[in-house]
């Protein structure tokens, strides 16, 4: 089709002309100067994205192997963990911990919130024996739209006197909507590389506190590629334990560069605003999100459900075809009932109209029942 394939799923995002030149060098030597270098350039960089001063990892893997790392480190096998089924990959991650052997205390909710902080006080509270060694919160919910609230989380905690790690997973909101891993006093932060880092997927990235560090001390879970201790021994000099990803670490270096150009605080800034443009389309079209509390809309992605009667991948297919824009499905209790549009990454205000041009047009040509004015409510809230 001519001009350019509108890629509006919340990941993974596009990719800005600049990484993919960056990306396009040539593969050097990751045992020289050269690549020591590099290494530390982007070890150092990521700090800032995580907002952290302590130890980084970049691994070569999906946002999943990052999921396993954290619990491998950390964790005894029998091991007791509290998750929260938020939404798929709130149960996808606390799956791969039960395939793995911890025993996890599994919260259920209606995907349509995040992690209840009372809940997490009430539950470790409960604990006086401190059987739970771990707490696992996905920050931002990328099949529902909805962002936790991890600072309350960790206020939850510190109420409850409890010694659990806190473990989060940041891979749709890293970069893109703001998160303290110092202050916030999490312990293991965890992302991938596809979404506000504005790179392929490949890479998976962890921000890990003292006290997971110590934690991986005395941890029995078998580990090797994930090992932490052979890769903070590489790291020091710049190096990796293996063979890296040096072409995406290339990448890295220049989406860091990006960031650090606009400012991070300008970067959850154009996230917020871009993001409430959205809300506003969705509610002008008198569509329902599937986030129900306001204080917890997603930044990054706006999960809309369609009306009884009327299949979303339907309304995807025909606007792929049609208009040659990728919006995000329905993903595991929101199969065929809802669609995603993704505005994370490097997106800008035009893209956004074009997006949501797309969507409009596509709801009039699959006989949803809506009402025009989307685009226009979103225009005049960013001309505001």
């Amino acid at each position: 089709m001519p001009g350019r394939h509108l890629l509006q799923i919340p990941g993974p995002t596009n990719v800005p002309d600049r990484v993919l030149r960056a990306m396009s060098q040539s593969t050097i030597d990751h045992r020289g100067p050269e690549f020591a270098k590099l290494g530390r350039e982007v070890l150092d960089g990521t700090r800032a994205v995580f907002q952290t001063t302590g130890a980084v990892m970049i691994y070569p893997a999906s946002g999943t192997g990052a999921w396993e790392s954290a619990l491998v480190n950390t964790l005894s096998p029998g091991d007791r963990v509290l998750a929260f089924e938020v939404g798929e990959f709130g149960r996808l991650w606390s799956d791969l911990a039960r395939r793995m052997g911890l025993d996890v205390d599994l919260v259920d909710t209606d995907w349509r919130h995040g992690v209840d902080p009372p809940i997490v006080e009430a539950k470790l509270t409960e604990d006086k024996s401190h059987r739970i060694k771990a707490v696992l919160v996905v920050h931002n919910e990328t099949s529902t739209g909805v962002t936790s609230r991890v600072r309350q989380v960790r206020e939850a905690m510190d109420r409850a006197r409890h010694p659990a790690l806190l473990m989060v997973d940041t891979v749709s909101s890293l970069a893109s909507i703001d998160f303290r891993h110092d202050e916030w006093r999490v312990d293991v932060t965890v992302t991938g590389s596809q979404k506000g880092l504005m790179l392929p997927p490949g890479l998976a990235l962890q921000a890990i506190s003292a006290k997971a560090l110590e934690a991986s001390k005395t941890a029995k879970m078998p580990r090797a590629y994930w090992d932490w201790q052979s890769m903070l021994a590489a790291n020091e000099s710049g190096f990796f334990t293996y063979t890296p990803s040096t072409n995406l670490l290339y990448g890295l270096r220049e989406s860091l560069r990006m960031l650090k150009e606009e400012g991070l605080q300008n970067v959850f800034a154009r996230h917020t605003r871009l993001a409430e443009a959205t809300r506003r389309a969705v509610a002008a079209w008198g569509l329902e999100l599937c986030a129900l509390c306001p204080e917890e809309y997603s930044n990054t992605v706006t999960t809309v459900l369609l009306p009884a009667g009327h299949e979303a991948d339907r309304l995807r297919g025909l606007i792929l075809d049609r208009f040659n824009m990728s919006l995000g499905t329905g993903l595991g209790r929101l199969k065929g009932r809802a669609f995603r549009m993704g505005h994370l990454g490097d997106f800008n205000e035009l893209m956004l109209l074009g997006m949501l041009g797309g969507v409009e047009m596509g709801l009039s040509l699959a006989g949803v029942p809506f009402k025009r004015g989307g685009v226009d409510a979103a225009m005049q809230f960013l001309t505001e």
